[in-house]
């Protein structure tokens, strides 16, 4: 409804990110209102209810359909999959108040700002709507709504510094306090009494207190109090957690909230507010020690250092630079001008102020929910629906139950009403069908394995904040991973350094055993070239600058000038470990150009001690060398890079200059600075493999669970450690595919290369090279290629925009993806989930950020706040909690269908039983209904889910559906055997001599000559007083055997291998289970006048009595055979799939079928060009991404050397 509405009815909010919405407006109807209103009263409160449920009909029922200029209300959809509905008040805020405002010229000195443009005139009002914690105004001039509570991104560098460096006036800050709201991150504890009535408005609960009333009315009391306690637990543990989260999330975000602060006002000058007040447009006056970041601001005077731990999960310092004042007649957005190096200028929310470097100060970008503090809180907050088939099978599966009872629900009214039976009885019989065949206990069992699985995560040290996807992890086939610091160890150890010396390299000198390194211009570089501070009298940085600089046995100190071009340089010196009899005394870092994971290097200008000024350089050796002047590279410089790194090693090139005399440094541009460069050397440095990844690598692949490095490194350190991992086989083939020019520019083109194997690798046997020729048949696991391509950042983006065809041909098969940015590890990650492959991510936290986040299964394996955003963090920092995490998810997975196929099977058994004895006008009694839904469905939903998880993976995964074809028929057979067994029991009883309709004794009086070992009983003989409504002989019958059945089906349906461990070794279980059946054989055989009448059972012979038990083991033998024989048996099922043609739908698999029949796959040394047409992506902008990370290992790859 409301879609066919024209005009200006419909718009995307947040159109191109993440949160994209579609947006609908309406207009309230006074009329549509009132009858809405009648309507909640006539339905006791039903109408509302569902109105809660389904926002979107609320809307529709009291609304119609208007422009958005006019609407009142809006409904806001999700664009994804799901298409959740939400409803929205659109609210007036009015500016008057802040008096002295006039109307008739613009309110702020800005006529381009936004808020001029979201005012009304004359009212000075703004419309404004509030969606997850973010505030949107009305566009007056462009008609739409857009966000408001950040600058605008239109400003260039001069205008930034022009129109904002000197405060914003009283009258502007209040403005917009007003419209743009308060500067905090606001997570309300949310109130016990809120959080228990949204837990009971759960449709689950709402059917439970309906189930709870009929059985009142019926007087099933006792169950009905036990399914009370139940749920008031169950209510009470998840207010608990609820709280507990609520709690937790205030405290993380609380500290940022109410802190003082100073600001720079036009006519005040500089005051000390609370942080509560900054605005967008606001200036940030840094300094005095350390302190919290409350917003997001652009630094525009001044040098600081911040601890960004908070954000990128690395507690390494960060040198934040200044905005360069830019040209005056330039158009260019400051975001864009200085795209490379544009987060070096910003201050992130929520992130520490280490170190202030002279007047500091700096524009208020953002506030509140709006920041990168804010956008990863409302990822909690807020999170993404999972799209998982068992959730929306399990959907299907009640509605299917429901069905059921909708046709038991006629049957009984037919049943009743023929029979001439009151209204009311009628009623309350067929409302009885519904709370048996639809298990109120269902969803509490679910609950419970979920609950188990997630302790034994927890014991293991692998924490969960999403316990939902715990089943996920049971479907993993692909899992990505971070190599630096996943793969391999976070250090670096520092091997040694190739000097070069004109067109030639020198030998290498090696740190480990030789001598310190003298000085010279390699020395001085290692010195200085770095971004490492000294903080209470700790120098820290960068691990990597780290090595680098201690090798050199130099030390560092902070300058102590007040003034100058020296003031707040690092200072330098040789230290004690120094090589004796240096030329210089020191150095000063006057100037640095920080380190760019875009860029790929960075520089420093520094000063001898009573000496030259010199240039130092370092980065990735590919872009270093075009900086320098080819006379000064060695001719063997690409053979020696390559010769290093595909032995796994870490390669940094090295270079300097001299800067002319009298040049001022502040005043040098980085591409004055960066050019004309001397090639020094090469660095060496080690990374090695944990121990733990080579072992844990061969169990995925042995269980058929693909690998795939998605790292910043180079792309042949990246090959090297791939195939020292195992993820690359010895013996494989690898495709190095290559982009030439630059993803957006017309025709670039893919070259094809096969990498030749280093000699130390070749040690494959024959066999093995033969079955990995390129056309030859396919390897031993049918999950792996027969090669691996591998490719760089540049060339994925230059694929997804030009090649789109060849993309999920390469993904296929793609084992190493090198210097991949963090919006593009995330994109990979989703590519990879379009060709439905159930992809996890284990990433260290910080740059994986946003692939963590888009994966199914996001594994963190670090504790800092920012990886509060995937759903598993493991305190051990290696990927054994990989396997654990698949074995744990399968288990659990398997319990699921377990419980799904007992539930469904013990509801219907006692839904067949109860319409055969309907027949009669019969039901069971209310102390039968509660032994089998308390002593037995109860117990057995809540031990079942004990077992542990097999310890092995296996190649196989357990079913992904429940309407997998093993599933139905497992279900099916079972309710067809129970059918028959109860028709037969119920059919059965009715021939035997001694059955009577009226006389319930005469099968065990000395009458009756089959049975006449059972003494009458002396006590009241008389049908009126044996007959209470239930007892009869059928009823007797039919209970048993479903007692029973419900008994037998839980030890068939409790499955073990693979997945999980024996059923024996599940003791709680067995040993429930052995009671249970113990009971149930005295309810048979012992005949006990008290407990009899009690349970309303009637006594029969003991021959009758044998030949039930007969039957149940007949019964059961048969459905152990069909689940064993038929429903388990792989191979039969694999051998059905041959033979009908089968083949399955998944976009990978089928795939792999067309090109295991295309002759010309792979191409191998051949170069494939693109048409001028260029598909543009949104997967790189639309992905999240962590907006504070800068990795020193992360580049959007510039062009190769």
């Amino acid at each position: 409804m409301g879609r066919e509405h024209g005009g200006n009815h419909q718009a995307l909010l947040n159109e191109g990110e993440e949160a994209e919405m579609e947006m609908f407006g309406y207009k309230t109807k006074g009329c549509r209102r009132a009858l809405c209103i009648a309507g909640y009263v006539l339905s006791c409160g039903g109408l509302l209810l569902l109105f809660y449920w389904k926002p979107e009909w609320d809307v529709w029922a009291n609304c119609v359909p208007c422009d958005l200029e006019e609407a009142d209300v809006v409904l806001l959809s999700t664009t994804d999959e799901f298409h959740v509905y939400t409803r929205k008040k659109v609210v007036w805020l009015s500016v008057a108040a802040l008096g002295r405002l006039d109307p008739t010229h613009p309110l702020m000195a800005d006529e381009g700002s936004l808020l001029n443009k979201v005012i009304a005139r004359p009212e000075l009002k703004a419309r404004c709507l509030q969606v997850q914690k973010i505030r949107y105004a009305w566009d007056v001039s462009a008609k739409r709504f857009v966000k408001v509570g950040v600058l605008e991104e239109t400003h260039t560098c001069a205008e930034i510094h022009a129109k904002f460096g000197s405060g914003l006036t009283s009258a502007e800050q209040g403005i917009r306090r007003v419209i743009c709201g308060p500067n905090a991150i606001d997570v309300e504890i949310a109130p016990i009494w809120k959080l228990l009535v949204k837990e009971v408005l759960n449709p689950f609960y709402v059917f439970q207190l309906f189930s709870v009333c009929l059985w009142f009315a019926e007087e099933y009391i006792e169950y009905s109090v036990a399914i009370i306690l139940m749920s008031l637990l169950s209510i009470s543990l998840t207010v608990y957690d609820l709280r507990k989260q609520s709690v937790k999330l205030h405290r993380l975000v609380d500290s940022h909230n109410g802190v003082l602060v100073k600001v720079l006002r036009k006519e005040a000058g500089v005051q000390e507010v609370e942080s509560r007040h900054l605005v967008p447009g606001d200036i940030l006056v840094l300094g005095g020690g350390r302190s919290l970041l409350p917003c997001d601001a652009l630094l525009i005077h001044g040098q600081c250092i911040v601890n960004e731990a908070m954000l990128t999960g690395e507690s390494i310092p960060v040198t934040k630079t200044c905005l360069p004042g830019g040209d005056q007649g330039s158009t260019q957005p400051w975001r864009e001008s200085c795209a490379e190096d544009a987060r070096r200028h910003l201050l992130f929310c929520g992130t520490e102020v280490i170190q202030a470097k002279g007047p500091v100060r700096a524009v208020v970008l953002r506030t509140g929910f709006n920041t990168a503090k804010g956008d990863l809180v409302r990822s909690i907050l807020y999170p993404k629906p999972l799209n998982f088939r068992l959730y929306r099978d399990g959907i299907r599966f009640l509605g299917c139950l429901i069905g059921i009872a909708a046709i038991g629900m006629v049957y009984a009214v037919c049943v009743y009403v023929l029979n001439g039976e009151e209204a009311g009885e009628v009623v309350k019989k067929a409302l009885d069908v519904i709370t048996i065949a639809v298990p109120p206990a269902l969803p509490a069992a679910l609950t419970t394995g979920i609950i188990y699985t997630q302790r034994r995560l927890k014991k293991k040290g692998i924490f969960c904040i999403s316990p939902q996807r715990i089943n996920v992890c049971g479907q993993l086939n692909l899992i990505c991973f971070d190599k630096t610091g996943t793969l391999t160890e976070d250090g670096l150890d520092l091997w040694g350094m190739i000097l070069a010396e004109g067109k030639s390299f020198q030998g290498a000198h090696c740190f480990s055993s030789g001598p310190p390194l003298p000085w010279g211009l390699v020395c001085g570089a290692m010195a200085s070239c770095h971004s490492l501070v000294l903080l209470g009298g700790k120098i820290q940085g960068d691990p990597l600058d780290l090595k680098m600089f201690e090798a050199t046995g130099w030390e560092i100190e902070e300058s102590s000038n007040e003034d100058g071009e020296g003031a707040d340089a690092v200072i330098v010196r040789p230290g004690v470990k120094a090589p004796q009899g240096a030329a210089v005394g020191g150095m000063a870092i006057l100037r640095q150009f920080p380190f760019s994971s875009a860029l790929q290097r960075m520089s420093v200008i520094t000063q001898e001690f009573g000496g030259e000024r010199h240039v130092f350089m370092k980065g990735a050796p590919e872009r270093v060398v075009s900086f320098c002047r080819p006379e000064t590279v060695p001719d063997t410089f690409t053979s020696k890079l390559q010769h290093y790194t595909s032995r796994g090693f870490r390669v940094i090139g090295l270079a300097q200059k001299s800067l002319p005399a009298g040049m001022e440094a502040s005043f040098l541009t980085r591409e004055q600075v960066e050019s004309g460069l001397t090639f020094l050397g090469l660095l060496i440095l080690e990374n090695r493999l944990k121990s733990e990844t080579r072992p844990v690598l061969e169990e995925l692949s042995a269980a058929r669970i693909r690998s795939v490095m998605v790292t910043g490194d180079n792309i042949q350190t990246a090959i090297t450690v791939a195939r020292n991992a195992g993820m690359i086989p010895p013996g494989s083939q690898v495709i190095l595919v290559e982009a030439s020019g630059q993803a957006g520019l017309p025709s670039p083109s893919i070259s094809w290369k096969l990498l030749e194997e280093s000699k130390e690798d070749q040690g494959h046997s024959e066999s093995e090279e033969r079955y990995l020729e390129v056309g030859g048949g396919r390897g031993p696991d049918p999950g792996r290629g027969r090669y691996h391509f591998c490719l760089d950042g540049r060339t994925y983006e230059v694929l997804s925009q030009h090649f789109r065809n060849l993309l999920p041909k390469l993904l296929l098969d793609g084992t190493v993806f090198a210097r991949m940015s963090p919006p593009q590890k995330a994109s990979l990650v989703q590519e990879l989930q379009k060709m439905d492959y159930f992809v996890g991510m284990c990433g260290d936290g910080a740059n994986d950020c946003g692939a963590l986040k888009v994966a199914h299964v996001g594994v963190s394996l670090s504790e800092q706040e920012a990886s509060v955003a995937s759903p598993f963090t493991s305190k051990t920092p290696n990927i054994e909690c990989v396997p654990e995490l698949i074995r744990q998810g399968r288990s659990a997975l398997v319990t699921s269908f377990c419980m799904f196929k007992y539930m469904a099977l013990y509801s219907t058994i006692q839904y067949l039983g109860v319409l055969l004895l309907y027949w009669q006008l019969n039901s069971f009694g209310n102390y039968q209904f509660l032994f089998q839904d308390l002593a037995i469905s109860t117990l057995v939903g809540m031990t079942m889910s004990l077992n542990h998880a097999h310890p092995k993976l296996v190649p196989q995964r357990p079913p992904a559906r429940l309407t997998s074809p093993p599933l139905l028929l497992s279900l099916a057979l079972n309710l067809l055997l129970s059918l028959a067994m109860q028709v037969c029991g119920f059919v059965l009883v009715q021939k035997q001599p001694w059955y009577s309709t009226r006389d319930l004794l005469r099968a065990c009086s000395p009458r009756n000559k089959s049975d006449a070992e059972f003494p009458a009983s002396p006590n009241n003989r008389t049908e009126a007083d044996v007959d209470n409504g239930y007892k009869s002989y059928e009823n007797t019958t039919v209970w048993l055997l479903s007692t029973f059945n419900c008994l037998l089906v839980a030890l068939v349906f409790s499955k073990g291998k693979p997945f999980r461990q024996p059923v024996y070794r599940n003791y709680v279980f067995v040993l429930v289970l052995a009671v249970q059946l113990g009971v149930c054989l005295f309810f048979l055989f012992a005949h006990i006048d008290g407990l009899y009448a009690t349970m309303d059972l009637v006594c029969t012979p003991f021959l009758w009595r044998f030949s039930l038990l007969g039957l149940l083991l007949l019964t059961f033998a048969v459905s152990l055979v069909v689940e064993e024989a038929v429903i388990e048996n792989r191979a039969l099922w694999a051998l059905l799939k041959r033979a009908s043609g089968y083949q399955s739908r998944s976009h990978y698999k089928k795939l792999r079928r067309t090109l295991e029949r295309d002759p010309s796959w792979p191409p191998l040394n051949r170069t494939d060009s693109a048409s001028s047409d260029v598909v543009r992506v949104a997967g790189f902008g639309a992905a999240y991404g962590n907006p504070a990370f800068v990795s020193h290992e992360e580049p959007v790859c510039g062009p190769s050397v």
